[in-house]
């Protein structure tokens, strides 16, 4: 695990993977603004989540809320959401098909 950060979920890999997204791309976590927990995808935190799924306001998206699972680094909302599907400190590659699930994770 290149990372310390516990990521809660269903089958979660040292790189954050888990049983819904597991392709050699899918290498982020997010964490939930109602619990301020990392889970793999929305799925996971559906599963075995607080039950209480809430969005990130605009007005938090400088706060750390996307693990990079290669790495361990953590952006911003912000960060990712302009990273262009690619860590900004170790260069790997992020799964671009998770912009379709923005809406599930930030308003």
């Amino acid at each position: 695990m290149a990372h310390a950060v516990k990521v809660k979920g269903i089958g979660v890999d040292p790189e954050t993977r888990c049983t819904h997204y597991h392709s050699e791309i899918d290498r982020i976590a997010i964490k939930f603004y109602c619990c301020r927990e990392y889970y793999p995808c929305f799925e996971c935190h559906q599963a075995v989540g607080c039950g209480n799924p809430q969005v990130w306001p605009k007005e938090e998206f400088s706060q750390k809320t996307v693990l990079c699972g290669s790495c361990g680094y953590e952006l911003t909302t912000a960060q990712y959401l302009q990273c262009e599907s690619t860590c900004p400190n170790c260069s790997a590659a992020f799964n671009p098909g998770c912009s379709l699930h923005k809406h599930l994770y930030f308003e």
